[in-house]
């Protein structure tokens, strides 16, 4: 059985072209094997809390949890923790937002972020602990960010230094740039991303 964890952030839905691409690899993935199990986590309907005092004293306090709103986020963080390392394939519908990710799925990452549970640290320094899965990243920005703009993506960069970070080295990306240039513009890149998508999950079925 493979089990996808399918992580969507953007508000329009459907609309999206992350979400677009991202739901035809999830769609493909679970044709290529009728034993394919998906958790949908939609980051833009059901949002996660920011980090504020509860949060911190509920997962990184010597005392733990000590109220009812901490025990639920100590409850919370754990069961998206479980979602993650539960799954052989996390495809992550990224938008790109002021040249980096969503707050909603930066939030996914703050919750799930926890030392001891998805990274550890030694005198060696840190230690990613969610190891063996497959990542696929769908990312869709208005602009092209290549060339003379590649200084102004902190969203890709960002996001594969903190999945290296919690032990996600198996990072496949599909770019679908410059949908704010028109319909034509946008109607090509989704088309190159669609097709490199099914390239993809042709590769991965295969394997």
């Amino acid at each position: 059985m493979t089990r996808i964890l399918y992580v969507s952030s953007r508000p329009r839905g459907s609309a999206s072209y992350s979400n677009q691409v991202a739901a035809r690899v999830v769609d493909e993935l679970r044709q290529a094997n009728a034993q394919t199990t998906v958790t949908v986590r939609d980051l833009a309907q059901d949002p996660l809390p920011h980090i504020d005092a509860d949060f911190v004293a509920a997962t990184r306090g010597a005392e733990g949890p000590r109220t009812e709103k901490q025990r639920a986020i100590l409850a919370q963080s754990d069961a998206l923790v479980d979602e993650l390392l539960a799954a052989d394939i996390v495809v992550i519908a990224a938008p790109m937002i002021n040249f980096s990710v969503s707050t909603t799925l930066k939030s996914w990452f703050d919750c799930i972020a926890r030392e001891g549970r998805t990274f550890s640290y030694s005198e060696a320094g840190p230690k990613g602990l969610v190891t063996g899965k497959r990542t696929i990243v769908v990312s869709a920005s208005g602009g092209i960010y290549s060339g003379k703009n590649a200084a102004f993506d902190f969203q890709l960069p960002w996001l594969r230094n903190m999945l290296d970070f919690l032990g996600m080295t198996d990072v496949e990306v599909i770019r679908v740039g410059g949908t704010a240039y028109g319909p034509e513009a946008a109607d090509k890149a989704l088309k190159r991303a669609t097709e490199q998508a099914r390239g993809l999950v042709g590769a991965l079925a295969a394997a």
